[in-house]
């Protein structure tokens, strides 16, 4: 794929209005991370509350993980008073910025040392709404551009990466900042906090709807699904259960597997028991929705309203709602490559994870203080996650999406390798200093190319089912395969040197994996762009 965009007119992408849109709505997206994770620990430890108290509160940022579950939604369902006004994508950021502001003004007013139980609902609350947010700004950011080429989604990747990390971290700093002060008490800065919510708000009110003909194409599924319905039975009430289920199946696995005995199911055991079942119910799934599908293309009955009952419209309409998603992008990109592009967003970013999760484990261990930490961890990673996030862009609109994906995760890999020199090395805080630095900037390299390549796989229709849960597929191989990183290292009896050689060894399945299907995605870059 060779260049087609000088420097310069690369640059030039960036001179669209619509970047700094897309800026301030991944300000907004970060800012609610802050209330429910930093800001709210910080609390809490100042109440004195254990740690294994503050560590329970983690568990609210499931619903970011799963989010995907009530996507489809964001896509179908209109905001009563807003919609009609707004716009489907302006009234729900707009319609969630309200409840987190307003959740976040009542944390301020509660005393949350006696009040725990309220305070935990009240961060699930900004959670939930939260991880409902990203849900519409990134359909948002994908609708807004996806009339132009690919490379106006490269530049929006970065600019939602960049905004994403001045809302949690750049505006995160604000609260113990505020609170260092002996003027100012965590409750008066929730209300601060509140307030900058409140103003983040005004990007929405702002702001042009995308213009796209989603509702009609929802209709027109929908009638599809409703002629063939009275052909199934109950059939299509089976399929609707099993969605259900596969959705309650991945949330059990997600807060933890409660109330399954580790003597009936071993610990180890549990994340291949789960997967394995959703696997056997989402074959069921297929089936049936094969045989459904067939009914659609064969029947051309038009059926009277005396024919077709209510249990009919509602199962076509949570068929269009929930099903549909999943069905076009089989059916658009053909079961084998479907299969593929899944597959290689599970993996891509699996080594990335391993190490993550067991970094400030391994800084620990190796000699480095918590102030260590601290510094070169968190503030070096922020800045270089902005900067080289913009630069990445620049990369990929250059070269193309798919030479910013292999080069970002042959970088990704091997600034692994400088974690294994470390462990050999000891606590050198220039070498600390210097891995923080390139594990920043190429993970936001290849985040940027990810992300840039997930938002032209999606369909204007299904924009927000569609890229939630891709994403969401990227977080499940995170979370559940990640937390075996623990293991692995005991496995190794502590070799951190072998353990960071491997992680970096696992982003070779996934790269097979886009060499094999380059062509079609190229196409498939290459019709964007039409």
């Amino acid at each position: 794929m060779p260049s087609s965009n000088s420097l310069f007119s690369s640059l030039l992408y960036f001179k669209d209005k619509r970047l700094l849109t897309i800026f301030w709505f991944g300000v907004a997206s970060g800012f609610p991370w802050v209330m429910t994770g930093s800001a709210m620990s910080g609390w809490l430890k100042d109440e004195g509350l254990s740690r294994s108290s503050i560590g329970l509160f983690g568990l609210i940022f499931v619903t970011y993980s799963i989010n995907f579950l009530w996507s489809p939604f964001v896509d179908r369902l209109k905001v009563p008073l807003l919609t009609q006004k707004l716009g489907q994508r302006r009234s729900w950021i707009l319609f969630t910025q309200l409840f987190i502001v307003v959740a976040t003004y009542l944390l301020s007013s509660i005393d949350i040392s006696n009040q725990l139980g309220l305070a935990a609902l009240l961060g699930l609350i900004i959670a939930f709404f939260g991880s409902s947010q990203d849900i519409a700004i990134d359909a948002y950011r994908i609708d807004i551009l996806a009339n132009d080429d690919s490379n106006y989604m490269s530049a929006g990747s970065a600019m939602a990466t960049a905004g994403w990390w001045t809302g949690f971290a750049g505006l995160g700093s604000i609260p113990f900042i505020l609170v260092d002060s002996p003027n100012w008490t965590w409750s008066e800065v929730f209300v601060v906090l509140s307030a900058i919510m409140a103003l983040l708000m005004i990007t929405a009110l702002i702001v042009k709807e995308p213009k796209t003909d989603r509702e009609k194409a929802l209709n027109l599924i929908q009638t599809n699904y409703l002629n063939a319905l009275p052909h199934q039975g109950n059939k299509p009430l089976f399929i609707l259960l099993i969605i259900p289920t596969i959705f309650a199946t991945i949330i059990y696995a997600n807060i933890g597997y409660p109330a399954l005995p580790e003597t009936l199911v071993s610990q180890n055991s549990r994340f291949w028991l789960v997967s394995m079942f959703v696997v056997f119910l989402l074959f069921i799934f297929s089936r049936q929705l094969g045989q459904l599908n067939k009914s659609i293309r064969t029947n051309q009955t038009q059926y009277t309203n005396s024919q077709i009952t209510l249990t009919h419209k509602i199962s076509a309409w949570l068929l269009a709602t929930l099903v549909a998603p999943i069905q076009e992008f089989f059916d658009r990109n053909g079961f084998r490559l479907a299969i593929s592009i899944l597959l290689f967003i599970f993996l891509f970013k699996l080594g990335e994870a391993y190490l993550g999760r067991m970094s400030i484990v391994f800084y620990r261990e190796v000699g480095f203080s918590n102030g260590d930490i601290a510094y070169y961890s968190k503030m070096i990673n922020w800045a270089t996650t902005i900067v080289f996030s913009l630069i990445g862009s620049i990369f990929t609109i250059r070269y193309g999406i798919l030479k910013g994906l292999f080069i970002g995760g042959i970088a990704m890999s091997s600034s692994n390798l400088m974690f294994a020199a470390m462990a050999v090395v000891g606590p050198n805080k220039l070498l600390f200093a210097a891995t923080v630095f390139v594990d920043g900037f190429t993970s936001a390299w290849g985040s940027v190319a990810f992300v840039a390549l997930i938002s032209v796989l999606c369909n204007k229709t299904f924009t927000a089912s569609q890229y939630a849960l891709m994403v969401s597929l990227g977080t499940f191989g995170r979370v559940m395969l990640g937390s075996y990183s623990g293991i692995i290292v005991d496995w190794l009896d502590g070799n951190w040197a072998l353990f960071f050689i491997i992680t970096a060894l696992m982003v070779i399945p996934s790269l097979l994996f886009l060499y094999s299907i380059r062509k079609p995605l190229t196409r498939l870059i290459e019709n964007q762009n039409q």
